[in-house]
């Protein structure tokens, strides 16, 4: 694995992470009705964390792989959907458009582990866990719609 392609994909991972430190939860979505399954608020750093090492690590393998347009793709993608979700989720708090984003960033991260398999078995490895993630926080982001239905978004 080449180092600078490593660090090139965390630098847009921590760009994507930086809309999550932007617009954080808060009082208001403290407030709002949740399912009792909800990962414990610790829980997001320390797993958000994990996941953007682990796929810069499986796209710093790929990139060197001949063959790789698609799956380069499918994580330019992702990270894009991902940067999208904080801030309309909790910043806008548009909980039908932030689960549209969801289904955009499931789409992408299901791409990247079909598209990454092939090319580097440890790179589809290291990304599986993120679609089980993203599967868990588009069902959470779902729950939330269903369950606060009189929430109004920000005016803009």
């Amino acid at each position: 694995m080449d180092l600078y392609l490593f660090l090139i994909f965390m630098a847009a991972s921590a760009a994507a992470a930086s809309t999550g430190m932007m617009f954080r939860p808060g009082a208001w979505y403290d407030g709002l009705s949740k399912p009792w399954w909800t990962p414990k608020p610790w829980m997001f750093p320390v797993v958000w964390t994990t996941l953007y090492i682990a796929s810069s690590v499986a796209a710093a393998r790929v990139a060197a792989v001949d063959g790789n347009a698609m799956a380069m793709a499918f994580w330019a993608m992702q990270v894009a959907f991902n940067t999208l979700w904080s801030p309309v989720f909790f910043g806008l708090r548009r909980l039908k458009l932030a689960l549209c984003v969801m289904v955009g960033l499931w789409v992408a991260v299901l791409g990247m582990v079909w598209t990454f398999w092939p090319l580097d078995t440890w790179a589809g490895l290291l990304v599986t866990p993120y679609l089980l993630w993203v599967s868990v926080a588009g069902l959470l982001n779902f729950s939330v719609m269903l369950r606060n239905p009189q929430e109004a978004p920000v005016a803009l």
